[in-house]
């Protein structure tokens, strides 16, 4: 596409977002950037190098590409999603709501806060998962999953209060005595996971934590089945999911 060409889209796409959006601030700036494969992405927050900034001025916004595509899931990392999960001992539902209320499936999406793709990971805490692409969806739910695991670890298979810790910190569901922050943003956002995921009501289910010797190395998997009499295990998440 020429250069002419990819600007026009960009105005053209400009044009309706303007006109989806309620009044706001005098000017805005829109930034845009086109994968490999063509694909254009348009957001009210930096996306990286190699994006182009466009202001925006009059009398309306432009919606976040995070917040514009409420209510839209991709499919094309569902073998991703199902893998970890089922990897990691995590309903896939759960994650796949996880990725629609933090970045609508958008994965170079990025918080003013700086977090960043699929599962919005922090730039601390996805060097410490080794994620070293976190616009790479492929790493980004790798470590996103891991993160959440370990979250479900801490608080004992409770999937309130690990959501609770993704959005506000570990430390603050601490403070408050292991109960989710009274904070309003928090409790939505639990609430709105849930709604998508399902509720925990239903038929129930046993997470088997297993611990098994590979090679003079100890390696953990995660697992719904009861582990074979003489290996080493604990239940590390009781939940009902949805039938």
């Amino acid at each position: 596409m020429s250069s002419r060409a990819s600007r026009a889209l960009v105005w053209m796409v400009v044009v309706v977002c303007l006109g989806l959006v309620a009044a706001a601030p005098a000017s805005a700036q829109i930034y845009a950037i086109r994968d490999e494969n063509g694909v254009l992405t348009l957001s009210d927050k930096p996306l990286g190098e190699g994006a182009q900034t466009y202001a925006v001025r009059g009398t309306a916004s432009v919606r976040s590409t995070r917040g514009g595509t409420e209510g839209v899931r991709s499919s094309q990392w569902d073998d991703v999603i199902d893998h970890h999960a089922n990897q990691h001992g995590i309903r896939p539902d759960l994650i796949r709501a996880v990725i629609q209320v933090e970045s609508a499936f958008n994965p170079r999406a990025r918080s003013h806060k700086g977090a960043m793709g699929l599962m919005q990971l922090m730039p601390a805490t996805a060097r410490d998962l080794g994620v070293r692409n976190a616009y790479d969806p492929l790493e980004n739910i790798r470590g996103g999953v891991a993160y959440l695991r370990g979250l479900l670890d801490q608080f004992n298979g409770s999937e309130e209060l690990a959501l609770a810790a993704y959005n506000a910190g570990a430390g603050a569901v601490n403070k408050y005595g292991g109960t989710i922050p009274p904070y309003r943003e928090t409790r939505d956002y639990v609430s709105r996971i849930q709604g998508k995921a399902g509720s925990s009501m239903g038929s129930r289910t046993v997470i088997y934590r297993i611990t098994e010797l590979i090679d003079g190395e100890a390696v953990v998997r995660y697992s719904n089945q009861r582990p074979a009499r003489g290996t080493t295990f604990e239940i590390v998440q009781r939940h009902r999911s949805v039938e």
